[in-house]
C-alpha cells in the first residue's frame, strides 16, 4: 500500500494501537521514496521508526510521530519527531546501553534505531515524557 503525502507539511500519525506502527511505517516508508533515500536507508529509517513508534506505545502509553522532509542545503532527507507523555527515561545512559532492556525483548531499541540513522536527538526526563528526533540524510 501506497501512502499519499504531501511533501511541504509535516505529517502526524497517532500512535495509540498496534495498527499505528504499522501506519508509521507505511507513511516512513512513503516520504523516504519521495526524497529519494536510496532502498538500504529506507530499510534502515523504516526500522528504526517502527522500533520508536512501538516504543511510544509501550512505553510511552502512546503518542504522535510527526513525519517531514529536511534539506540543508546540500541534501534531502526525512526527520521524524516522536512524542509521548509517559514517565519518561529515568536513566538515559543506560537506556540506550546495547543489550539493556525492561521489557523482555533484545534491548537493541533505542541503540539499534541510534544506529542506523544519521541523526538521533532524545529529550526525556522522569515524570515529563520523551520526544525523539531522528533523521536520515540521502546519499
Amino acid at each position: 500500500m501506497t501512502v499519499g503525502v504531501d511533501l511541504g507539511q509535516p505529517q502526524t500519525q497517532e500512535v495509540r494501537a498496534d495498527e499505528d506502527v504499522v501506519r508509521v511505517r507505511q507513511l516512513v516508508r512513503a516520504v523516504a521514496v519521495a526524497v529519494k533515500l536510496s532502498l538500504v536507508d529506507q530499510t534502515k529509517l523504516v526500522t528504526a521508526a517502527s522500533e520508536l513508534a512501538r516504543n511510544t506505545l509501550v512505553y510511552g502509553g502512546g503518542g504522535t510521530v510527526d513525519v517531514m522532509t529536511a534539506d540543508n542545503g546540500r541534501r534531502r532527507g526525512v526527520r521524524i519527531v516522536f512524542a509521548d507523555s509517559g514517565p519518561g527515561i529515568a536513566d538515559l545512559d543506560l537506556a540506550l546501553t546495547d543489550g539493556y532492556t525492561t521489557g523482555g525483548g533484545l534491548g537493541l531499541g533505542l541503540s539499534g534505531a541510534r544506529r542506523l540513522v544519521d541523526e538521533f536527538e532524545i529529550d526525556t526526563a522522569a515524570g515529563q515524557g520523551t520526544r525523539i528526533t531522528v533523521t536520515k540524510w540521502s546519499r
